[in-house]
């Protein structure tokens, strides 16, 4: 299975009591579905993969794989520190019925290269799906390096890479470090989404899609077409959104965004606390404009 173009790296809805928000889940899904999305990444870091216990994370990842009806590839993150829980993880969401799923690399004991080179292999090796690899070493602390991604590619059902670093070099190295192999590279940093691209890499990993779908997924459009100028254009226009992310904790400030301009996701989970005050009315006036945007064009 290819995997490219634009994936939503979905938010989790949940209830105020905290608990996760099924009917919600399906809305959230098939607003995404609808607006041309060409795959649903679920349960990653903006899916608070990290606050949710197994029973969740399952519960969850059934009703988007229901939902979605095969519609588009649904990828689920199944990462953890753990090796053995990583592999008993992957192994329940491919009965479920995933497409593929994405394996952060461990996080707080910083892995060394070749740690993390035969983690990676055992649970690739442990199941039949494809695996996207995910680095994001702002959050975890440790960065795969492009030579350890070039070694990884070469197991049969590792098929990519999702790279929130935020630095393009990295992501070109990337791209560099596989060309001889079938492997895709996924920008994971929104801003990166068209540079990306126009380097060989095969779409995004987009927190922002969860908000304004229809303005990532036409990036991915207007380059395909070679009309270069209409994808700088929206690649432009997310960054008033990623400009407030800055204002909570994550995924505070993009579930309030969400819920204000479209779908109703709730709150995060615990410890994070739902966005107040001046943040809250920073976000307000940014959701407002994309609100204006919007009615804009359709008018």
């Amino acid at each position: 299975m290819q995997l490219k173009g634009i994936i939503p790296a979905m938010l989790t809805p949940l209830t105020v009591e905290q608990k996760v928000n099924e009917s919600v889940t399906r809305q959230l899904t098939n607003h995404l579905l609808d607006s041309g999305v060409h795959g649903l990444f679920i349960l990653g870091t903006n899916g608070e993969f990290h606050l949710l216990n197994t029973e969740e994370k399952i519960g969850f990842a059934k009703t988007v794989i229901e939902e979605t009806k095969g519609r588009v590839p649904v990828i689920v993150g199944t990462g953890g520190n753990s090796t053995e829980e990583t592999i008993e993880l992957s192994q329940k969401m491919e009965q479920l019925g995933a497409d593929a799923l994405s394996l952060i690399t461990p996080f707080f004991i910083s892995p060394t290269q070749e740690e993390m080179a035969v983690h990676f292999t055992k649970v690739a090796e442990s199941i039949s799906l494809p695996v996207l690899l995910y680095n994001i070493p702002a959050r975890t602390g440790v960065n795969l390096e492009p030579e350890t991604v070039a070694r990884l590619a070469k197991v049969p059902n590792i098929v990519g890479i999702k790279d929130s670093s935020g630095s393009f070099d990295n992501i070109e190295k990337y791209i560099n470090a596989t060309k001889d192999e079938d492997f895709s590279v996924f920008a994971g940093t929104d801003s990166l989404i068209l540079q990306t691209l126009q380097a060989g890499g095969k779409g995004a990993v987009a927190a922002t899609a969860n908000m304004v779908p229809d303005v990532v997924v036409a990036i991915y459009d207007s380059w395909l077409a070679g009309n270069i100028e209409a994808a700088e254009e929206n690649q432009v226009k997310l960054e008033p959104l990623r400009n407030t992310f800055k204002h909570g904790t994550l995924p505070s400030v993009l579930k309030k965004a969400v819920e204000l301009y479209s779908v109703p996701v709730g709150p995060p989970k615990m410890p994070v606390s739902e966005i107040s005050g001046d943040a809250l009315e920073i976000v307000s006036k940014m959701v407002e404009k994309y609100k204006q945007q919007k009615a804009s064009i359709t008018n």
